[in-house]
């Protein structure tokens, strides 16, 4: 398998994580009975419970740009040196963005957010 399609993947399990990460906060705060009902009366969550869901849905608006490219250059064959680096560039950046983004660490997170980013950069301008 392509080194970009394992980082999709390996994208894919973390994102897995985040959304654990992101029930087990929500449980903790609110409990389990207001998040098994339809949730009308769920307070905006707040701490750990609110970043682990902001870092979700953050992984999941990055991953449906990051998994499109991907699967585009592999489609159209147009992977080489520079979608590998920024295939792995996405992955290692997001590993590192959620429990950065899970402990409170604002500039940290950001930083590596961008290197996350510069790897999708980095497909993009292979396909355009």
């Amino acid at each position: 398998m392509p080194i970009e399609l394992k980082m999709l993947v390996w994208s894919c399990a973390l994102a897995l994580v985040h959304m654990l990460a992101a029930v087990v906060g929500a449980q903790v705060q609110v409990g389990i009975p207001r998040l098994a009902g339809n949730r009308d009366d769920v307070p905006a969550l707040t701490g750990f419970a609110g970043r682990a869901q902001r870092a979700q849905r953050n992984m999941l608006e990055n991953l449906v740009v990051f998994a499109a490219l991907v699967l585009v250059a592999q489609a159209t064959n147009r992977v080489n040196a520079t979608t590998a680096l920024g295939a792995q560039l996405f992955f290692w950046g997001r590993l590192v963005y959620a429990p950065v983004y899970w402990v409170g660490v604002p500039w940290l997170r950001t930083i590596v957010w961008f290197v996350s980013f510069a790897g999708v950069l980095m497909i993009l301008r292979q396909l355009v």
